[in-house]
């Protein structure tokens, strides 16, 4: 009788633990989407935390000093590393992207200071959330400029 009791306390113990480890990893999940499949998925995204990537339209930016609003559209990126490089580079990728006007699209919002490498064909990475409107709503903005680096490249290695 006491070994059942034992036994009986020690699964209610792990059945809690699993519960908690379950329910706080669910919360927090983020799923990481580029624009075509966020596009397909539609309104089952909405309102779910996010980490979207694209291509940085340079004719969309918008910024608002006054109230830190910053705007602007990116371009379908592909997420597959191996496709990317297949097709020449995270650069050639961005600038197909953004000169490509078949490619989906989705508008960004965020609100905070305007980041220095925010320019067209930069890589966005954000994490946020798809507005009901259509708009994602990022709360972390990171910046890829891979031709900032490529140009930088031949000095760096004719200056040795």
């Amino acid at each position: 009788m006491q070994r059942s009791k034992f036994f009986l306390g020690g699964a209610l113990i792990l059945a809690a633990v699993v519960y908690l480890i379950f329910s706080s990893t669910q919360a927090s999940a983020e799923y990481f989407m580029t624009v075509n499949e966020v596009k397909a998925e539609g309104a089952a995204v909405v309102g779910k935390s996010l980490r979207l990537s694209g291509a940085v339209l340079g004719d969309t930016i918008q910024y608002d000093s006054q109230t830190l609003t910053l705007t602007f559209d990116v371009a379908h990126v592909s997420g597959d590393n191996a496709e990317i490089e297949a097709q020449g580079g995270l650069a050639e990728v961005l600038y197909q992207a953004v000169n490509d006007p078949s490619l989906q699209r989705v508008s960004v919002q965020y609100v905070g200071a305007k980041p220095d490498l925010l320019r067209g064909e930069a890589q966005a990475i954000m994490t946020g959330k798809l507005g009901e409107d259509g708009v994602f709503y990022a709360d972390e903005l990171l910046l890829k400029c891979p031709t900032k680096y490529e140009e930088a490249v031949p000095e760096q290695v004719s200056a040795q």
